[in-house]
């Protein structure tokens, strides 16, 4: 689903990755992890687009997308979410949802701004698929409260419901569980579950531990900007190396 191939990314003299290769299989939950400083956010960012590596590349199925901006990747079916929540606090919950969905819309300005019949029908359609992705995240109760009125944990679910409105074929996560308390981990655990079950593969940058080994079918780990192991979690738990990254050595 996902490859990338020998990335490097250098900022002025310092090096934030180095030699980078993975692949990513599909339908299933991989974890990114590694220690504070190891490169995580940085391979996160130019796997979805926001930076360009200076060298290697990333491959989506067969295509390269390494010179690809973030919204045509999104065409093309990746999709993310972001450690700090990204929503219009202004419009409702359904209206966060309706905003990405309007980006598939079919009407032009004239048909907006006039009414027009066919319009009317896909707003119409617009606003029940909104609802059907509320309703497969559990917020559908809230569908009419302002996104500013959320508490944090609601505000997660929405920006994911946001994001799978959009249809992906990947789904990346950046920390999706930071500022969850250990129930509202708990239920995005299940949901995460239910979201490769229904055939979406998923890639989460993660510092929860427990939520990784709990969930991930695999994990890549990154130290010091390169990559240290990958697999399962039972190899990662008992890989020496990676004790030692995130431990120290005697």
């Amino acid at each position: 689903m996902l490859s990338v191939r020998q990335i490097t990314q250098r900022f002025g003299g310092i090096t934030a990755l180095e030699d980078v290769s993975f692949s990513i299989g599909k339908d299933l939950i991989t974890g990114i992890i590694g220690p504070n400083g190891a490169g995580k956010t940085t391979l996160f960012n130019i796997v979805t687009g926001i930076y360009t590596p200076t060298s290697g590349s990333v491959l989506l199925g067969d295509k390269d997308i390494s010179r690809l901006p973030s919204e045509k990747r999104a065409y093309l079916g990746m999709v993310r979410t972001f450690q700090n929540i990204e929503l219009f606090g202004k419009m409702t919950v359904l209206e966060n949802v309706m905003v990405g969905l309007h980006s598939k819309s079919s009407s032009g300005f004239l048909a907006c701004a006039f009414k027009m019949p066919w319009h009317l029908r896909e707003e119409r359609r617009i606003r029940d698929n909104a609802m059907r992705w509320l309703e497969f995240t559990g917020i559908a109760d809230l569908a009419q409260q302002e996104a500013a009125n959320l508490p944090f944990g609601k505000g997660r679910l929405l920006e994911i419901a946001r994001a799978l409105a959009l249809e992906p074929k990947i789904l990346l996560m950046d920390e999706p569980a930071a500022g969850l308390n250990s129930k509202e981990t708990h239920e995005l655990s299940l949901l995460i579950r239910k979201i490769r079950e229904m055939g979406v593969t998923v890639v989460l940058v993660e510092h929860d531990m427990e939520l990784v080994m709990d969930i991930c079918d695999s994990i890549v780990v990154l130290n010091l900007g390169r990559k240290l192991a990958e697999g399962t979690p039972r190899e990662i738990q008992e890989n020496p190396e990676v004790v030692a990254a995130y431990l120290g050595e005697e």
